[in-house]
């Protein structure tokens, strides 16, 4: 198996959980916050996602899907356009409220697809690409994969829990 199957079964299976999380939550449990400073399933998936797409953009000189297929007008968002919810006080958490998991899911999808198209065309090589000058040592392409792997697998967990927490709770 090569390095770019590797990264393709393990991106891939990041879209399992995203869907499974989201799959027949309602607005109300999309956006509900276990308490008041907590993450909501919505914020968590779509910060993982904007994520995503914004460092995966970056190290392929792609555009961001955000963007081009206008997902930023879709949301409708009162944030930046370019914001992906890194170091989001509670208050903007609350912003990210969602009419539907469809929205979520749909904007995860596009994102994974271009991700995917990107992890296609690897060669081995291309692993040790600096991406990122700004850290000691420079960021290479395998890190940054790996490092948005594991960042986008933690906020899906954290999702997932919280929808566990909100889904037990008496209404």
């Amino acid at each position: 198996m090569h390095a770019k199957d590797i990264l393709i079964d393990a991106y891939n299976r990041i879209r399992e959980e995203v869907h499974a999380t989201v799959e027949g939550l309602d607005p109300d449990v999309l956006g509900a916050r276990p308490s008041h400073d907590a993450n909501s399933i919505a914020w968590l998936v779509w910060h993982l996602t904007r994520v995503q797409d914004d460092h995966i953009a970056d190290a392929f000189g792609l555009d961001q899907v955000w963007q081009t297929q206008d997902w930023h007008k879709r949301f409708g968002l009162d944030l930046p356009p370019r914001d992906t919810g890194y170091g989001h006080s509670s208050t903007q958490v609350a912003k990210v409220r969602v009419d539907s998991g469809d929205l979520l899911t749909g904007y995860y999808d596009a994102v994974h697809e271009q991700t995917l198209g990107a992890l296609r065309g690897l060669a081995a090589a291309d692993l040790e690409r600096v991406v990122d000058e700004r850290w000691d040592p420079p960021v290479t392409l395998g890190v940054r994969l790996t490092s948005v792997l594991s960042d986008d697998l933690q906020h899906v967990g954290q999702a997932a829990y919280v929808r566990g927490l909100v889904q037990s709770t008496p209404s």
